[in-house]
């Protein structure tokens, strides 16, 4: 094996070049495990898209979205948790 060689995980993650694609990885991620994270939340709220630390949610009612927007602090800190060096700013829930 050459002296050079390096795994396509250190190449992904340590190259500036490929840093977008990482990032939107780890954005699709988000909206992916969202149901896995909050299984309680299925029938009411969907991740749509995390795009700029913001997280879009599709929520069913005003009700569920007035609700969720309380809870806000403590699912974004979940989320957090879940997961390695992801910074979510706010929640904007949608229709």
């Amino acid at each position: 094996m050459p002296n050079n060689f390096r795994s396509i995980s250190d190449v992904l993650f340590k190259e500036k070049e490929f840093s977008k694609i990482v990032a939107k990885a780890k954005e699709e991620e988000i909206v992916q495990k969202f149901k896995e994270i909050f299984p309680e939340l299925n029938e009411i709220a969907k991740a749509i898209k995390f795009k700029k630390n913001v997280l879009f949610l599709r929520v069913e009612n005003s009700v569920w979205r007035s609700e969720l927007n309380l809870k806000q602090t403590a699912i974004i800190s979940k989320i957090e948790n879940h997961f390695n060096n992801i910074q979510i700013d706010k929640i904007k829930f949608i229709s």
